[in-house]
């Protein structure tokens, strides 16, 4: 088959890959389109990858082409995504569910194969089903979703809160999203850029604000008549946000980091009295797993991709390229600020 293929630091080649075979209990998926993750950035531009050559790639939907023994419950034919992560099932995290916690786990697309290829082939409790109406495009988009839903999950949402949602990427969206499906009281979308609050305020949130402009904070807290936020979540892992999100929080609030920073940082003393003295919960967030394997993140973005509920739009996706272009994809994060929304790679039939 062909793939991109990661020899070294920035040598990727789309190349001749030995096809992946099907073992039991796995079944074998022919990749229609994949998105390039974040994470996958600096593996391929800054050494970032566990071993050489490898075929990175995990956020994927595509068609099952072939069943390896003993798989029930999905046939041939079926379009599904997979889910990334392949929890050990043994140790003690993984036995009460706490999947995403796994320290023996392998991970499609940085551990093994992954699907930047004309086929991958993953453990068949990690494909999951989804109806054959939503474009490849879109359940290529599944594991975003998920990781911000479970942020939700991670944050004890309750519905008829005051919901804020710092940074409008991807995740960010999903989050709004997310939170307005289970009932939020007002929603405000805080960004730095107006295209991603003018996507925000299209895809349900009441109200946005640019962090750029003076007085932020007070126009964002109007909204709520002074009181705070009752839900915080941070998608942007920027420094700044996370910052903004000890100000925003309300009494006993609860306040989530989905995003991961890439630089040190630090708290001032007032800033954590601020947290002390609003007595708020903060809690972190890491992939989107829950009991039963894959979970109720992955089982929800199925049906509300289904119905309609939880939106996709075309400005979610900032260009697609031919899997053969793999390389000009990475390209473009050599100026990442540049990048606005999701990269696709996509198998021409």
């Amino acid at each position: 088959m062909k793939a991109a293929v990661l020899y070294h630091n920035r040598d990727l080649r789309y190349d001749d890959y030995p096809t992946p075979e099907t073992r039991p209990g796995t079944v074998k998926i022919r990749v229609r389109a994949t998105g390039i993750c974040g994470s996958d950035v600096p593996r391929v531009l800054h050494e970032g990858a566990h071993f050489y050559p490898v075929v990175l790639g995990h956020e994927f939907s595509g068609d099952i082409v072939e069943l390896g023994e003993g798989v029930t419950g999905l046939q041939v034919g079926d379009t599904v995504s997979g889910a990334p992560l392949v929890p050990c099932m043994r140790c003690e995290d993984c036995q009460n569910g706490n999947f995403s916690l796994c320290k023996h786990y392998s991970f499609v697309g940085s551990r093994e194969q992954g699907s930047f290829a004309d086929f991958v082939v993953i453990p068949a409790q990690n494909a999951v089903r989804y109806d054959p109406s939503i474009p490849y495009e879109q359940a290529a988009m599944f594991e975003p979703s998920t990781v911000a839903l479970h942020g939700l999950f991670c944050n004890g949402y309750t519905p008829g809160d005051y919901v804020a949602v710092l940074g409008c990427g991807t995740i960010g969206i999903f989050t709004l999203q997310w939170a307005k499906i289970f009932g939020s009281r007002k929603l405000i979308a805080l960004d730095i850029d107006e295209g991603r609050l003018a996507l925000a305020k299209k895809m349900g949130a009441d109200a946005v604000v640019n962090t750029a402009e003076p007085g932020f904070l007070e126009a964002a807290l109007s909204h709520t008549d002074g009181r705070g936020f009752g839900q915080v979540f941070e998608a942007a892992g920027n420094p700044a946000t996370m910052h903004m999100a000890f100000e925003l929080a309300g009494n006993r609030a609860k306040v989530c980091f989905i995003g991961t920073p890439h630089v040190p940082m630090s708290f001032t003393q007032k800033e954590w009295e601020n947290m002390n003295r609003k007595e708020f919960r903060l809690t972190g967030s890491w992939m989107s797993y829950s009991s039963p394997f894959p979970g109720k993140e992955w089982e929800l973005t199925a049906h509300y991709f289904s119905t309609g509920q939880l939106k996709f739009d075309p400005s979610f996706l900032f260009k697609t390229y031919p899997m053969s272009k793999a390389r000009e994809a990475f390209d473009l994060f050599l100026n990442p600020s540049e990048v606005h929304g999701k990269v696709m790679l996509v198998n021409e039939p």
